[in-house]
């Protein structure tokens, strides 16, 4: 099983687009939301990100919800 993590926030459209999507597909996930979580902001920061939602599928990171790179990272 491939190890996601997903970094929201709470009015991001494209966030819950990709958290419905591996919901859909059975994708356990662990989601850390920056609106509530600081140190959740400060580390995607720290990544280089200023936008969200970014997604780490197995470390490999995901800007946005590009479906075409979450299929590929979820099929390896």
């Amino acid at each position: 099983m491939k190890n996601v993590e997903i970094y929201t926030s709470d009015t991001c459209i494209q966030c819950i687009k990709a958290k419905e999507y591996l919901k859909n597909k059975g994708i356990n996930f662990k989601e850390y939301n920056i609106s509530k979580d600081l140190e959740a902001k400060r580390e995607l920061i720290k990544m280089g990100y200023m936008s969200i939602p970014v997604i780490l599928i197995d470390k490999e990171h995901v800007l946005g919800f590009d479906l075409n790179r979450i299929e590929n990272l979820l099929q390896k």
